[in-house]
């Protein structure tokens, strides 16, 4: 029987909190502009035996999207995870994990609204070069929007996520990070600070990650709500699986 069998997934994200030092943590976050990677986060065994066959198992309905000279790459929204693979929200949904981000953080961290397709989904890199350039996940919220990615199936020398850090601020030289997301590794951003791209996919290689958004105030305006709709629907998932999803 597997980890998260025995012992249940939700337990096994308690004790993968637990662990952690989080003041260590906390201090490193907030030396590194809000920004912070975890090394193995959740055992190998759950990633593995729970949500890697789940992320396999979706991938008929992804939505592969192309913008030339910024993105390339398949995407499945929250409302496919929320209504077949509710593995997932089991760690977007944990109260020991909210509570260790709001201490990281240090603010009240919210659940996207339902509405939002971003709030827990699955990225996929499996055709060469796929990638997506860099940009910040800025926040179309009336207050901030945090990232947190999870990578579950990495076999891909080529495809690296790149973070420049300080890029927003002119008084601190840049520094960038060059990461391999391991399945259970764990960046942690506000996403209006990381500057970030995930370099392009090679030939015969494979790359999944997870990731997860917590916002401060769940309110949006009308009109960023419009062009939220508009980019997720061409950049991400697809008219039909956004607009579908708010219905």
């Amino acid at each position: 029987m597997s980890v998260a069998g025995t012992m249940g997934l939700e337990q096994a994200v308690e004790q993968a909190v637990t662990a952690l030092d989080v003041e260590r943590i906390k201090h490193e976050y907030w030396e590194q502009n809000e920004f912070v990677f975890l090394k193995g986060f959740l055992p190998p065994a759950v990633i593995t035996d729970v949500f890697v066959p789940q992320a396999e198992r979706l991938k008929p309905q992804l939505n592969r999207n192309y913008i030339p000279g910024h993105k390339k790459g398949g995407s499945v929204s929250y409302f496919t995870v929320r209504e077949q693979a509710k593995e997932f929200l089991a760690l977007y949904r944990s109260p020991a994990f909210l509570g260790f981000l709001t201490r990281l953080t240090n603010v009240p961290l919210q659940f996207c609204p339902e509405v939002d397709p971003h709030a827990c989904a699955l990225y996929y890199y499996t055709e060469p070069g796929d990638h997506i350039g860099f940009h910040y996940d800025t926040s179309y919220y009336k207050g901030a929007r945090y990232t947190i990615l999870m990578g579950l199936l990495d076999r891909a020398p080529s495809c690296k996520l790149v973070c420049q850090l300080y890029k927003d601020d002119p008084s601190r030289p840049m520094k960038e990070l060059i990461l391999s997301t391991a399945p259970g590794d764990m960046v942690i951003f506000n996403g209006d600070k990381l500057w970030h791209a995930v370099t392009p996919l090679g030939e015969g290689e494979e790359r999944i990650a997870l990731t997860m958004e917590y916002v401060t105030d769940p309110e949006m305006g009308t009109f960023k709500r419009l062009y939220s709709n508009l980019k997720d629907s061409f950049a991400y998932f697809g008219l039909k699986a956004v607009f579908k999803g708010k219905s």
